[in-house]
């Protein structure tokens, strides 16, 4: 199961970097956290915008609307998914993990 904390501003989501790799996806779950896997290697911040890409792209919002939040330099990271639900999260990584 996915760690997901509702705050006022939105969701925050636990994810679990795999920079270097050979797509951009979600592959799975690790720990309690998403794995998202990126093509972009760990260098000046490159693999955090890949990974805000890709969420974006699965939740459907705006680059802008995805704020990395803690561990910049760290494979765990918490992002922030702005305006949306728990109940919307939820539906869209329940077939993923």
């Amino acid at each position: 199961m996915i760690h997901l904390e509702e705050t006022p501003q939105g969701i925050i989501l636990s994810v679990r970097a795999q920079p270097g790799a050979k797509r951009n996806a979600i592959t799975g779950v690790h720990d309690g956290a998403l794995r998202v896997s990126v093509t972009a290697a760990p260098d000046k911040g490159k693999a955090n915008e890949a990974i805000i890409g890709v969420l974006a792209n699965t939740f459907q919002i705006a680059k802008s609307a995805v704020q990395l939040q803690s561990g910049p330099t760290s494979r765990q990271k918490k992002f922030l998914l702005h305006g949306l639900n728990l109940d919307q999260v939820k539906a869209l990584v329940a077939p993923i993990g």
